[in-house]
Order: C-alpha cells, then structure tokens, then sequence
C-alpha cells in the first residue's frame, strides 16, 4: 500500500477531495481534455464538442476552472469580439495524473461495466 503525507480522516483537509472540487463535475473533465487536446478553442467551438450541454451549465464550467487558474480565458477586441479559452501550465500538469486515472479503469475496471 502507498503511503501518502496526509491522514485523510477529514474531507474538508484532504488534498484529494480539494482537487475533486476543481476537476469534478459533470463537464470540467471533458473540457479539460478537449482543451488540451485542441489548444486555443473558442466558446461555440467547444460547445459542439460538448455534445448535450447548456450554455448556462458551459459557462459556469468555463468560470469555475478559470477561477480555478486551469484555463485562461483569452478576448480578442475584434468586430465582433472573440474569446478563446486554452489550458495553463497547472491544467496541462494534470494531464499525466488523467491518463493514469484512465489507465486504472481500463486495467481493473473496464471489463466490469
């Protein structure tokens, strides 16, 4: 078994359930991955690709990670005005903890479901 640095006894101290709060959600894995596979993707763009999402759902999403200082929200001044949204350096050092998470389910999990 690994040991970790923390005692998870308490939810509200837990690194774990802190970065959950960052990436979880309905929608944030899969923007983060399209982001990150994309780059520089703009609103009605990865809305698309967010096949059975709402505006209003998106949006919070979209604020929630920019918040989160895992995607920057870029504005262009042009007519009319154009508004890209790409990974940070935080997000893109996430991107390895995600793929092992996948590789994990695909190796004890996958054949389950």
């Amino acid at each position: 078994m690994v040991k970790t640095h923390y005692n998870c006894p308490c939810l509200e101290t837990c690194p774990l359930s802190k970065s959950m709060e960052i990436v979880g959600g309905k929608w944030k894995m899969q923007i983060i991955c399209s982001l990150n596979s994309s780059g520089a993707t703009r609103y009605n763009q990865l809305k698309k690709k967010m096949d059975g999402v709402s505006n209003t759902v998106l949006s919070k999403a979209l604020k929630e990670l920019e918040e989160s200082g895992l995607i920057v929200r870029k504005e262009y001044l042009e007519v009319p005005i154009r508004v890209e949204y790409e990974t940070t350096d935080a997000c893109d050092a996430l991107i390895p903890i995600l793929d092992s998470l996948g590789n994990w389910y695909e190796k004890f999990c996958s054949e389950k479901l």
